[in-house]
C-alpha cells in the first residue's frame, strides 16, 4: 500500500468489524464512525461490516450481517449458555454461519480491523468466526483494536470460563496486529497475550473539534486548508490590514517564538484591507514580504488573502474559540472590541499598553509597549499561556488529540504499510 518512492499510498479497502456501527450509540460505535470518516478522507474504500447500523457517507459501504450483532435474539439465547459454562450444541453450526456471512463481507478487503470482538465475550461466536478467516490462505491483514479487554475486567469474569471458546479472547491470532488505545490497556493486554509491551501499539481515541466548538463549515473548511489547528501556540490578531494595527510587531513576535523551541507557533490576522486606507494593499504587500523572511509563509495566515472581503463574523468568532492567545499590539484604538471577545472566549490576552485598552481588561492582561522588542513580547506571551495548566493542557488537546492529529500521526501509518 505504501509507495517507498515516496508518492501517496496506494489506496486500499479497509473494513471496520464491531456488532454494531452508528447510528447506533456506543462508545466504540463512536470510535468506529470516526475511523471510517478518516480513512475514508484519506483516499481509501472503507466498508463496515456490522449487526446492525446504515452508513450516512456514500464513501462508506455498510455490509449488514444480522448475527455479528451481540443483541440478536439467537446470539443471545447461545449467549446464555455460555454465560453459564456451557458450550451450546448449534454453536459450531453458528461459527460456521458467521464465517460465511463475513468472509463474503469481506471480498476484496486488504485490511480487516476487528474492534472489540476478539476482546469481550458478548459474541463469542464471531470471536470464533475471526479466528477462522484469519487463519484462512489470503485472508486480509487483521488489525485486532481492543477497547476493552474481559479477562481483566472484574464485571465480566463470572461469565467467563476455561477452555474454548472463552479463552479465544486471551489467544493471540498469528499474523494478527495489536492495538491498544492506552498504555494502560496496552499492559493489561500484554500480560493477558504474554506478549512483549513494545509489540503492541497504543492508538488513543480523539475528540472531535469541530463538533466541541461548534465550529461552522466555513472554518472547518479554512483548518483543513490552512492546517492552523495544529498551530502551537496559535495565535489570532482579530484586526484590519492596516498599518496602525502593528501587525508586523505580532509576525515578529511570532518568529522569535519559534525560535525560543515553538516550531510550530502561528498566527492568524481576520481582517481585510482598510477599505479607506489608500496605503492598505502597499502594507499588506509589506507584511506578506516580511512574513517570507520571517520564514512564516506556512505560518502567519492572512483572511485577506484567503477570502474575498470581510470575515464572517461566525467564522471570527470560531477563532476565537479555537486560539490560544489574543496578540493586539495595536498602536492606537477608540475602544479595543477585541479585548472584550477574548474575554467572552476566555482567551488569554497580550495587548499594547494603552489606556483604552486597560480600561477595558484591568489585571486580566498583559502589556507590552506596541514599539517594544518582538522577543520580549513572545517571551511574556509564552510565560503566560505556560503558567495556566488548563491552557497547556488545551493546546496539547487540539494539536495532538483531535481524530485528524492522531489519524496522520498513527493511524494513518499503520494502513499504508505492506
Amino acid at each position: 500500500m505504501h509507495d517507498p518512492a515516496g508518492h501517496a499510498p496506494t489506496p486500499s479497502t479497509v473494513a471496520l468489524v464491531h456488532y454494531t456501527a452508528p447510528p447506533v450509540v456506543g462508545g466504540v460505535e463512536c470510535v468506529l464512525g470516526h475511523h471510517a470518516r478518516l480513512i475514508a478522507d484519506a483516499g481509501h474504500r472503507v466498508r463496515i461490516v456490522a449487526g446492525r447500523g446504515r452508513s450516512s457517507d456514500p464513501r462508506i459501504a455498510f455490509a449488514r450481517v444480522p448475527r455479528a450483532d451481540s443483541r440478536h435474539p439467537a446470539v443471545l439465547r447461545l449467549q446464555g449458555e455460555l454465560d453459564a459454562g456451557r458450550v451450546p450444541r448449534g454453536f459450531d453450526r453458528a461459527v460456521a454461519a458467521l464465517v460465511d456471512r463475513v468472509a463474503g463481507a469481506l471480498a476484496g478487503v486488504d485490511v480487516l480491523v476487528a474492534h472489540n470482538v476478539c476482546s469481550l465475550n458478548r459474541n463469542l461466536a464471531l470471536t470464533a468466526a475471526i479466528h477462522d478467516i484469519a487463519r484462512r490462505p489470503g485472508a486480509p491483514r487483521l488489525l485486532i483494536w481492543h477497547h476493552d479487554l474481559a479477562w481483566t475486567l472484574p464485571a465480566y469474569r463470572p461469565t467467563l470460563h476455561a477452555g474454548f471458546p472463552w479463552d479465544l479472547l486471551r489467544t493471540p491470532i498469528p499474523g494478527a496486529e495489536q492495538v491498544t488505545i492506552s498504555p494502560a490497556r496496552q499492559a493489561d493486554l500484554a500480560a493477558l497475550l504474554a506478549m512483549p509491551l513494545d509489540a503492541i501499539r497504543v492508538i488513543p481515541n480523539g475528540v472531535d473539534l469541530a463538533a466541541l466548538l461548534g465550529l461552522g463549515p466555513a472554518t472547518i473548511r479554512l483548518v483543513r486548508a490552512t492546517g492552523l489547528a495544529s498551530f502551537d501556540p496559535l495565535v489570532l490578531l482579530p484586526a484590519r490590514v492596516t498599518a496602525r494595527k502593528n501587525i508586523e510587531l505580532a509576525l515578529r513576535a511570532v518568529a522569535e517564538m519559534r525560535r525560543r523551541g515553538r516550531p510550530t507557533a502561528g498566527i492568524v490576522v481576520t481582517g481585510p484591507v482598510d477599505p479607506h486606507d489608500s496605503a492598505g494593499g502597499a502594507y499588506l504587500a509589506e507584511l506578506r514580504a516580511l512574513r517570507h523572511a520571517l520564514a512564516l509563509d506556512k505560518g502567519a495566515i492572512f483572511l485577506a488573502d484567503v477570502l474575498a472581503g470581510l470575515a464572517p463574523d461566525a467564522l471570527v468568532h470560531d477563532l476565537y474559540r479555537l486560539a490560544d492567545l489574543l496578540l493586539f499590539p495595536s498602536r492606537d484604538e477608540g475602544f479595543g472590541l477585541p479585548i472584550l471577545e477574548a474575554a467572552v472566549s476566555r482567551l488569554p490576552i497580550v495587548c499594547s499598553d494603552l489606556p483604552v485598552l486597560r480600561d477595558l481588561a484591568g489585571g486580566a492582561a498583559v502589556y507590552v509597549d506596541p514599539d517594544a522588542d518582538p522577543g520580549a513580547v513572545a517571551a511574556l506571551a509564552l510565560a503566560r499561556l505556560d503558567g495556566d495548566p488548563g491552557a497547556v493542557l488545551a493546546r496539547h488537546v487540539r494539536t495532538e488529540c483531535s481524530w485528524e492529529a492522531i489519524y496522520r500521526r498513527a493511524i494513518a501509518p499503520l494502513l499504508d504499510r505492506p
